[in-house]
């Protein structure tokens, strides 16, 4: 059996329980995660496991495409043996800035959409910062202020995010439901969708934050153009609150 993904369902769980499936050196397969790989441009978790008083960090998680397995990446090999179970820990200051970060960027991303027919062709939800790429043949850096200052416009109305599931065929009925300039949605027959009422509706399997208010002032940090229609956003966000 795959990994069972609970981010997919509580982005907001900083702890689990799990039972080990395989054990590769120091990579760890566990029968549930909470914890995030590198996927959908969001980066992975970070955080611990622990098993009979002893603590293992995770420096990394990666996700196989094909099994579905989650491996978390240990930093060093452990006494960790497949049936045994552990307790998983997320770095939550990490998670929840990813999380801050990845509601933003579709504020940005619906906004360039409705208001400049602007697609993604790239980006990356990382810690420091995030960075997405548009479909836009200048980089007039007034079109990227306004969609940021309108951006935090919509933030600061404390919308309450909606998190559902979608047979495939149902979801690709929704207007503007990709806002990917070359690629679809994964080949899944249920596909998880986040919404921001009034704003914006994406298939999307990543972390997010429960309210817009959570988000914190956007800040644009840097713009680059990266080829022909190809233009790149930097930017944070000021944390507001921890939950």
């Amino acid at each position: 059996m795959p990994t069972k993904p609970l981010y997919l369902y509580d982005s907001y769980m900083k702890e689990f329980e799990s039972k080990i499936e395989l054990v590769t050196a120091n990579h760890i397969v566990l029968d549930q995660t909470a914890f995030h790989p590198l996927t959908g441009g969001v980066a992975y978790d970070m955080g611990y496991l622990m098993n009979g008083g002893l603590k293992y960090q995770v420096v990394k998680v990666e996700i196989n495409r094909e099994t579905k397995d989650i491996s978390h990446i240990l930093e060093e090999k452990a006494d960790l043996n497949q049936g045994e179970h552990v307790k998983g820990i997320l770095d939550w200051d990490r998670r929840y800035r990813l999380m801050r970060f990845h509601t933003a960027a579709h504020l940005i991303a619906a906004i360039m959409y409705n208001d400049y027919n602007a697609l993604v062709t790239g980006g990356q939800i990382d810690y420091k910062h995030a960075k997405i790429d548009f479909n836009l043949p200048r980089t007039d850096r007034e079109i990227f202020e306004a969609a940021v200052e309108k951006a935090n416009e919509e933030a600061s109305r404390n919308v309450s995010l909606k998190i559902y599931f979608l047979t495939r065929k149902e979801a690709l009925k929704i207007p503007g439901i990709v806002k990917l300039a070359e690629r679809m949605p994964p080949q899944e027959k249920e596909l998880r969708i986040v919404e921001i009422p009034s704003i914006d509706v994406q298939a999307d399997g990543g972390p997010h934050v429960k309210n817009t208010k959570e988000i914190g002032k956007i800040h644009l940090l840097k713009i680059e153009n990266k080829g022909k229609n190809k233009r790149r956003i930097y930017f944070d966000a000021e944390k507001r609150h921890v939950p």
